[in-house]
């Protein structure tokens, strides 16, 4: 089948043409003419299929009739990393040279002021991560109602980002009669509950079975005898060195190890290029184009790009880490083999990651070939022990903590250890060995006690050594200080005794305050007992008795 039979348009068909395309692939067989039609789609292939152009192309000619009103995008892309919204942004420049269609791409690591200048115009097509728009949208600088296509790319990749409620929180916002376009490599029980919540009678469209690699990847097991990262490192530079590599992509589980791969090859001589999502925009972008263009030999990279880039030249793919979920195996070796081409990929595993290994085979169904590498062997670290944990401090791995017994000796070997080494004395030569007087101390210097150096005081002979030199001992005092102490006493006489106070009046006993108050004449109020509150005491105003008359009167 070719594309003239899909009902493309004729400015679609120049551009496939342009672009050297001649076959369509088995998902853009089967999905393009359901795009075409209206219908919710509900894709499944494997990675390097085509699926980008899949829905692209019939995107493209159902946007050529209509025009874009002012923040209100006509169709929206998801993408889950800012490589692959780029990737398909690139798509749509390539299929779309001949239709005047605007397109904005938001993403993150760009400034706001020129994606809100696109948004403002009016764009056809809206490429997007879920982060960044909603950013826009709750700036007030997008509206969301005017959108007829929803496209969300590698869904599972969604499902392991985090992003899913932020797409249920998306979708709220568009319009219910919308065409729906859920396209996903693998469909774990997760992804097929978002398929149910967002298409409507969609056409299940299965290019290949979920979870499997092209068939012209060649897959290979490095098993290694341990999990040492050096042990790794030197592995992989012999697997490297010993195959023909045009273009490679290094895959590691996590960023810092990204960086240690990329610092081990550089320092060995390889053309190798470090990407992760700890790096600013602008360097990610100009890595890859370096990588895309040849520049760059190798691309150390965490699973940022394991999904969905379309590099056509990688022929290896190398797994320094077995990757913890087996999915993103699928996803690696994807990078390779696409198109058709032949691809080559190794894993290196160590004891502990045969668990991970056996689920990956459980995933693809396929038994994966293994080759042994045990005549590998690391060299030990022979620097001084100091130096060591400096160059340790300089990669970021400090040291758990320096041996306690470090303290009580200079050198490098534990205290227990040296000990353990010495030679047995031999008692008989330690008798015979005449002895040896100890020296003279010199003689001490007649200055008082306080103006000595420190040590001379804590060096002090005992007590009985210094009544034989003539020294007081500590406590004592000379015959001259009792003199002059009784001298002082005798010139200020003991003053006389205080007279001797008289006997303090007996205190009254105390009593309630209560029973402080005098007592009155007064008759006591009603109920009131021999307390009367001081307004009852108080005499009635005239004015007040007048008025009491009155009234009886009347």
């Amino acid at each position: 089948m070719s594309f003239e039979s899909l009902g493309l348009s004729a400015e679609l068909l120049r551009a496939i043409a342009d672009a050297g395309y001649t076959t369509p692939t088995p998902i853009q067989e089967k999905a393009i003419p359901v795009v075409l039609a209206g219908r919710d789609v509900m894709g499944i292939a494997q990675t390097g299929t085509g699926k980008t152009a899949g829905f692209t192309l019939p995107m493209i000619q159902k946007l050529a009739s209509g025009r874009a009103k002012a923040r209100m995008p006509r169709s929206l892309i998801l993408e889950p990393t800012r490589e692959l919204a780029a990737q398909v942004a690139e798509s749509f420049e390539k299929y779309g040279k001949y239709h005047k269609l605007s397109m904005a791409l938001l993403i993150g690591g760009v400034s706001y002021e020129d994606q809100d200048m696109k948004i403002t115009r009016g764009v056809d097509v809206l490429i997007a991560t879920p982060g960044r728009l909603l950013d826009h949208f709750e700036r007030g600088k997008l509206l969301l109602t005017g959108v007829s296509t929803l496209v969300i790319d590698e869904a599972d990749r969604m499902l392991d980002m985090g992003f899913i409620p932020d797409i249920e929180r998306i979708t709220k916002m568009l319009p219910f009669t919308r065409q729906t376009l859920f396209f996903s490599a693998t469909m774990p029980p997760e992804i097929t509950r978002l398929a149910d919540q967002f298409l409507s009678n969609p056409e299940r469209i299965e290019a290949s079975r979920p979870a499997t690699a092209a068939t012209t990847i060649e897959q290979k097991i490095v098993g290694l005898p341990s999990n040492d990262p050096k042990l790794k490192r030197e592995a992989l530079r012999r697997i490297i060195r010993g195959q023909t590599v045009s273009n490679g992509i290094i895959f590691c589980n996590r960023k810092t190890d990204v960086d240690i791969v990329y610092k081990s090859l550089t320092k060995h001589g390889f053309s190798v290029a470090a990407l992760h999502g700890d790096l600013p925009q602008p360097v990610r972008t100009k890595t890859l184009e370096s990588f895309r263009a040849g520049s760059i030999q190798l691309l150390c990279a965490s699973d940022v790009a394991a999904r969905g880039l379309d590099i056509p030249a990688v022929s290896h793919v190398f797994n320094f880490d077995v990757p913890i979920h087996a999915d993103d195996y699928v996803h690696r070796i994807g990078r390779t083999g696409r198109a058709g081409r032949q691809g080559h990929a190794f894993m290196l595993a160590g004891p502990h990651d045969f668990k991970y290994v056996a689920a990956i085979e459980k995933l693809t169904g396929k038994k994966l070939e293994r080759e042994e590498m045990t005549d590998i062997e690391v060299a030990p670290d022979t620097r001084p022990r100091g130096d060591r944990e400096r160059g340790r401090e300089r990669d970021g791995k400090r040291g758990r903590g320096r041996d306690r017994d470090r303290s009580r000796h200079r050198g490098d070997v534990p205290y227990h250890d040296q000990v353990a080494s010495m030679e047995p004395v031999d008692t008989a030569l330690v008798a015979a060995a005449p002895a040896v007087e100890p020296a003279a101390a010199p003689p001490r210097e007649d200055k008082p006690r306080h103006e000595r150096p420190r040590r001379e005081r804590d060096q002090r002979p005992p007590r009985t050594e210094r009544k034989e030199h003539g020294e007081r001992p500590t406590g004592q005092r000379s015959e001259g200080q009792r003199g002059e102490r009784q001298h002082a006493k005798a010139a200020h006489p003991p003053k006389e005794p205080r007279p001797a106070r008289p006997e303090a009046a007996a205190k009254p006993e105390r009593r309630h305050r209560r029973d402080d108050r005098p007592e009155r004449d007064e008759p006591a109020g009603p109920g009131m007992g021999a307390h009367t509150p001081a307004f009852l005491m108080r005499p009635v105003p005239g004015h007040l008795i007048k008025r009491k008359k009155e009234s009886e009167t009347v």
